[in-house]
Parts: C-alpha cells; sequence; structure tokens
C-alpha cells in the first residue's frame, strides 16, 4: 500500500477541545435557530466533526421567549403527549407551547434535530436553555456566537 495514501481523521474524545457559546433568541424564527443549534452541539462547525464521538460545544440560549414561528405555525401545528391511560392523549397548539414554556418548547425542537440514540441523549445535556436573559454560566467563560442563520 502507497504510504502516502490519505486517510480519514477519527477524532478521538481526548483530543476534542470544548467550549460555551451563548446565543441571543430574541426574534430569532424557533426551528431556523434549533437547526443551527443542533449543528453546533454535534460538531458540524469544526473541522474535526466525526460523526460518531462528542465534537460538539456546549450551548447556552438565553431570551427563548423570544422566539417566533412564522407563518400559521402557532395554530397550526400541534404537539402531542399521552399520560398512557385510555383517553389520555393531549394535544396543544405550538405557539400556546411556545408561550407557556418556551425554554422546553425550543429544547423539544432541538431534541427532535439531534440522532435518536446514546450520543443524542449526550448532546442534549450540553444544552441549556432559559426564558430570560439571565443565566448562571458565566464562569464557564460562555462567548457569544452568531448563528450563521441569524446573519440573513
Amino acid at each position: 500500500m502507497n504510504s502516502k495514501a490519505k486517510k480519514t481523521h477519527s477524532a478521538k474524545p481526548g483530543e476534542i477541545s470544548s467550549h460555551w457559546l451563548v446565543i441571543d433568541g430574541q426574534g430569532q424564527v424557533l426551528g431556523r435557530l434549533a437547526a443551527d443549534v443542533a449543528a453546533v452541539l454535534r460538531g458540524k462547525h469544526k473541522p474535526v466533526f466525526t460523526p460518531h464521538v462528542d465534537t460538539g460545544d456546549h450551548v447556552v440560549v438565553i431570551n427563548a421567549a423570544g422566539l417566533v414561528l412564522t407563518g400559521n405555525k402557532a395554530r397550526n401545528t400541534i404537539r402531542y403527549r399521552h399520560s398512557g391511560h385510555p383517553g389520555g392523549l393531549k394535544e396543544e397548539p405550538y405557539g400556546a407551547f411556545l408561550k407557556r414554556d418556551p425554554a422546553r418548547a425550543f429544547r423539544a425542537a432541538v431534541r427532535g434535530m439531534l440522532p435518536h440514540n446514546v450520543l443524542g441523549r449526550k448532546l442534549l445535556r450540553k444544552l441549556k436553555v432559559y426564558a430570560g436573559s439571565q443565566h448562571p454560566h458565566r464562569a464557564q467563560g460562555a462567548v457569544p456566537y452568531q448563528a450563521p442563520s441569524a446573519k440573513r
């Protein structure tokens, strides 16, 4: 075999550096911001991205109460949950859910965009969402991050 053959680099957990990023959700579209946050959590913005390794950063989203839904999604998109008992299906328009608990609504949107396995659950633990502008992660040296869709 040729010794100069190029090989795909697979990142090892010990050689990955993770940073803390703060994203302001005020006036942002929920789905677009959720897609950007999911990509940052996975590490797709880094050149060492490896699909099966956690190469992403910690993300703190503030002002989740200021997120918006475009079009008729606030009325037409329905959130379902079931208690497990007969007749226990509850449904709620996503706009009402976003107004009632914006942090949980945003977290649910990001969760649906992450892998549905052990790695996805690990990545979701690196997401912190707050409805207001205050967060307790200043000691981690969180720096502001301008999401690609926020630049539009």
